[in-house]
């Protein structure tokens, strides 16, 4: 367990690390021909130091809020650490924010100053600037922002800088963090230093050995997750204050990512179900085009029980895998296990996810394949992780044990409760939403979960979308949708049937799984409106539904479901930065077509 910070703040790590190793490369960043460049632990301090010059110069001031609207980029990390310097607190806003939104999260902190990462960006600020007096800086990346700071600080001491420094507490507030906002308005969670240092340095003491492909070898870490979530933030604080070298990908798409992980080679990642599932997806489907499919489902069977035989032996239930099982495996290991590991660049050997439930058969057949990923939970409340599994231990389908330092209750109607140094100090302006879920510091998640014999924690859904059929049957709708997403041709899954007579599901499908189906299936292209009424694809998709039924009684099944001609999308409105799924908005949205499943 972390010992509580008991002064400065996040920003002295930097300080620290480039006078203790100032040669350590730090971070990776891209340069005008994409290639990667190393960063010295020196070098960033220089530059952090630089900016914050620069802020101070433009009349940022300890305890201004300035916001950051940008994809994931080095130049975020560089804002942040600055911002942290002068005692400023930073107000991610998602890329992808409507001009409402981002007038909303400016307004209700009272943002003195924002960076963004291009035109659009400032041009929807600009939208609504006219509403928000307090506005009176807006920096903007692509237009050379950090050169213009650099130069306008040139002139301040450095000692100036430091006497901002020297006055940052663990108390202070280093960011506020909006809520995606499933539901409502988002509300803006109070973190200070403290909850991330907390967070950083206990993730780090607990799982820093998984960091590295090998003992003694560089950890490298390639972040892709969003900066304005707090999964991301904290993977950006724990390498930098755990000497992970860290490089940055502003594209959360597989086209994009699997190039850079290549190329930056990291050993360890984090990530979110979505990018594992991309991973084994297209894995599948080039061993389809090859005509080795047979051979890769054999490969998946025994990666599966190969992990599985291991997990029996960690918790005592068995001896391990039997001599003919590690022949197989060993046979496989060149012929695919090397190659999925390949498209991640070769060198990783562990991850962690979280944001979502992932299937326990997928993360078993990855354990099999030489990449073991610790699932964990958490919130922006508890300034992500509270849970996590053990490295030694690790329980797939689960979300693993406390955190050290924190404290998991189930309460009587299921819901989980935490209670650690991590956990937020409230709602921006919002004591009436503080006080429904802070109870004498234990925080009331909303979530629902049950732990086992051993600690380990299952989400079993969320208060708030518990469904509850005209029959009065309830229904948590999360195994349902995360066994039906498991299905190759499957991109979302909404299970709707609240007040209504039975459950039914509104399906989404992946357009490239898709047009390689139709290829193997000789089948010609079709547009989405055709496609959604294919037989074919409709007997596939029943497959997936019937395979999600087997895990609950008849009455919690899903009856009937309706394939949709597109994927629910951010832009629309209908997904979370993070992607979880909106439910109310989808119901909306498509209000016609769940209404046709009851016809």
């Amino acid at each position: 367990m972390a010992a509580a910070p008991q002064v400065g703040g996040l920003a002295d790590a930097v300080f620290d690390h480039a006078e203790d190793d100032p040669g350590r490369v730090a971070l990776a960043r891209k340069d005008g021909q994409g290639r990667w460049q190393d960063v010295t632990s020196a070098q960033f301090r220089d530059e952090v130091l630089a900016l914050a010059r620069g802020l101070l110069a433009h009349g940022v001031r300890f305890g201004d809020r300035v916001a950051l609207m940008c994809r994931t980029r080095y130049e975020w990390t560089l804002f942040d650490f600055a911002l942290w310097t002068v005692g400023a607190h930073s107000v991610p806003v998602y890329p992808t924010s409507s001009a409402e939104q981002v007038y909303w999260m400016l307004h209700d902190s009272e943002v003195s100053a924002c960076m963004v990462e291009h035109e659009d960006h400032a041009m929807t600020i600009g939208s609504v600037i006219d509403r928000l007096p307090q506005l009176k800086r807006l920096w903007q990346l692509d237009a050379g922002a950090v050169a213009e700071l650099f130069e306008a600080g040139a002139h301040i001491d450095d000692d100036v800088v430091h006497r901002h420094r020297r006055a940052v507490t663990p108390d202070s507030i280093a960011t506020i963090i909006y809520t995606s906002g499933t539901t409502g308005r988002p509300k803006g969670c109070v973190i200070t230093h403290s909850n991330f240092m907390f967070e950083s340095d206990t993730m780090v003491g607990r799982w820093e050995p998984v960091f590295h492909s090998r003992p003694g070898d560089e950890a490298a870490t390639l972040l892709f997750l969003p900066l304005s979530h707090v999964f991301g933030r904290m993977v950006e604080v724990a390498a930098i204050r755990g000497r992970v070298k860290l490089g940055h990908q502003p594209v959360l798409q597989a086209s994009a990512l699997l190039p850079d992980l290549a190329s930056l080679r990291p050993t360890f990642i984090l990530a979110v179900p979505y990018i594992f599932e991309k991973v084994f997806n297209a894995a599948r489907r080039k061993a389809e085009t090859e005509g080795r499919a047979g051979a890769f489902d054999k490969a998946v069977e025994v990666a599966v029980k190969y992990a599985e035989a291991l997990e029996h032996r960690a918790f005592g239930l068995g001896p391990g895998p039997s001599a003919g099982l590690r022949v197989q495996h060993q046979l496989f290991e060149k012929l695919v296990y090397a190659k999925v590991r390949d498209a991640m660049g070769g060198r990783l050997r562990h991850a962690m996810s979280g944001g979502s439930g992932m299937d326990r058969r997928l993360g078993l057949f990855f354990a099999g394949a030489g990449v073991t990923i610790y699932e964990g939970y958490g919130l922006t409340e508890s300034t992500a992780a509270a849970t996590a599994n053990p490295p030694e231990r690790t329980r797939y389908g689960t979300v693993g044990q406390p955190i050290p330092g924190t404290t998991v209750h189930i309460a009587e109607d299921g819901e989980i409760w935490l209670h650690g140094g991590h956990i937020f100090s409230g709602y921006l302006n919002d004591p009436k939403a503080t006080d429904a879920v802070l109870h004498d510091e234990w925080l009331a998640t909303g979530d629902l979960g049950a732990l086992d014999e051993d600690g380990y924690l299952t989400i079993t859904g969320r208060k708030k979308e518990i469904l509850v059929t005209s029959g009065g049957k309830s229904v948590s709708p999360a195994a349902l949708e995360e066994r039906v997403r498991a299905h190759p041709l499957v991109a979302q899954c909404l299970v709707v049937g609240n007040d209504r007579p039975y459950i039914a599901a509104l399906v989404t499908v992946d357009p490239e799984a898709v047009d390689h189906w139709l290829t193997i299936q000789g089948k010609a292209p079709l547009p989405p409106a055709e496609l959604v009424r294919d037989p074919d694809l409709e007997m596939e998709i029943r497959r997936a539904v019937v395979a999600a039924n087997t895990l609950v009684s008849k009455s919690e099944s899903i009856r009937t479901f309706r394939i949709l001609a597109h994927p629910f999308s951010e832009e629309h409105g209908l997904l979370t930065p993070s992607l979880k799924l909106k439910r109310k908005a989808i119901e909306t949205a498509y209000a016609d077509e769940v209404d046709a499943l009851y016809q």
